[in-house]
């Protein structure tokens, strides 16, 4: 396998904010050529047996994934795990834990949407909800467009749920470290999601991908659906700088919502060690 190859490690089901089940996107992937998927749900690893059996009924190899919240530099970054064993009990554990304060949380930005107007927005942001366990902003946002509020997401996210404006409620997350050491116990590498996107400084990115790999994180997501194409050259450049191999994600979310579709970005560039080669071990097929 190299980096000719269309791998989608990146995308969310209705086990955590996604709209399509394991099947459904397990379906779209290899109708858009697809030829190693993971399924990457937040903070969550419930749907990745039907994901792996979805996939081989479609033909397609399939790498284990999930995708871990921590907080690092008093910023929201995400881990994506790719390759571990499904049934680990402590990468279980972790997520759980790190699950366990949304419920809190989305009472809190329910109680402040209903200060600006907004009534009833956490029963209809559950209305959206696959798994009551991880009730998240995308949900209320997706409340927020049916009812008329916002006319779509990306306006929710302009108005409302962002640092500074109404219904933002901060949650605390793993640590970067926590994430990194349940997913390598568990068998599986470590990828820093979607670099572009937290918005560092240069020193708070340097510290991120440095403490990253001091943890044992073995990748860093290059082409992404929210990079632009001069963002894949800049972590291209970052990969090989810190010794990281490569990994390449649609992050796909829904049909409606998502600007990228499953298995639609362009190659790795090939001066890249793709990571699915340090996981050759581990697709299943």
């Amino acid at each position: 396998m190299t980096s000719i190859l269309n791998a989608d490690l990146h995308c969310h089901s209705v086990v955590s904010d996604g709209t399509l089940t394991p099947e459904d996107l397990a379906a779209r992937a290899k109708a858009n050529g697809v030829e190693l998927w993971a399924l990457t749900d937040h903070d969550e690893i419930g749907g990745q047996h039907r994901a792996a059996a979805a996939a081989r009924a479609q033909g397609m190899a399939y790498l284990t994934g999930t995708e871990i919240s921590v907080t690092f530099a008093d910023t929201t970054v995400h881990i994506v795990g790719l390759g571990f064993d499904p049934d680990d009990a402590q990468l279980a554990q972790g997520l759980a834990a790190t699950r366990g304060g949304r419920g809190e949380r989305a009472q809190e930005m329910a109680a402040q949407l209903a200060q600006v107007g907004i009534k009833g927005a956490y029963e209809g942001a559950l209305q959206f909800v696959g798994n009551p366990a991880l009730i998240s902003r995308t949900h209320f946002a997706r409340f927020l467009v049916e009812t008329g509020v916002c006319k779509d997401t990306s306006e929710v996210f302009r108005r409302f749920l962002t640092e500074g404006k109404p219904g933002y409620v901060p949650h605390r997350w793993a640590s970067l470290g926590d994430a990194v050491r349940w997913i390598t116990q568990a068998g599986g590498m470590a990828v820093i999601a979607h670099p572009a996107r937290y918005k560092f400084s240069a020193n708070e990115e340097f510290a991120l991908f440095s403490e990253f790999k001091q943890h044992g994180g073995r990748a860093v997501e290059v082409v992404t659906g929210s990079h632009s194409a001069a963002e894949y050259v800049t972590y291209a450049d970052m990969a090989q700088e810190f010794g990281l191999a490569a990994s390449r994600g649609s992050d796909f979310h829904s049909p409606d919502e998502s600007h990228t579709d499953l298995g639609t970005l362009p190659l790795l560039p090939g001066a890249l060690t793709p990571v699915w080669e340090l996981l050759s071990d581990r697709i299943l097929r």
